[in-house]
């Protein structure tokens, strides 16, 4: 069940690019439990992402000498849906329908992808630790990243942050 939960059923065995398979398919997924549960069921179900995908990490590679084999994306979904949840909460504040808010979406996507393939700062940290915890991390450091920015535009566009 492990490995099954690890490689997102199946879909970690995409080529090319399975991590952005999985962020691709993260998309459907949070509209599907923002629509259900607005930010609150879509925040709860990214805690748990992060939690299980831990536990599926450490568990699909325990006795393997690589801790990170392409085919692990829980932690995509996990970082996707962090990079996600401002355009989650603005949609859930404001009462708007979460789609209305694609450009939010548009660059969660792209900077999540961007970040977790380019792995700065702690990104880079977390995924040299060779463990479950990085596996996790750099993706969740990576969805953090995304989400400040993705709420900053969002407050450029708005004019929140205008004089």
């Amino acid at each position: 069940m492990s490995r099954a939960v690890a490689t997102l059923f199946g879909l970690g065995y995409l080529r090319p690019g399975p991590g952005t398979w999985a962020s691709a398919a993260a998309l459907p997924l949070g509209w599907a439990l923002h629509t259900l549960g607005g930010f609150l069921l879509f925040g709860a179900a990214t805690l748990i992402a992060c939690a299980v995908g831990l536990w599926a990490v450490r568990a699909a590679t325990a006795g393997t000498a690589d801790k990170d084999p392409s085919e692990i994306v829980i932690d995509e979904l996990a970082g996707q849906w962090i990079a996600l949840l401002p355009v989650s909460l603005g949609a859930w504040h404001v009462g708007a329908d979460v789609l209305a808010l694609y450009p939010g979406w548009v660059a969660a996507f792209v900077l999540f992808r961007f970040f977790d393939i380019v792995k700065p700062g702690p990104v880079g940290w977390a995924d040299r630790r060779g463990d479950a915890w990085g596996v996790m991390l750099d993706d969740v450091f990576a969805g953090l990243i995304s989400a400040v920015l993705v709420a900053a535009a969002a407050a450029i566009s708005h004019g929140v942050l205008m004089g």
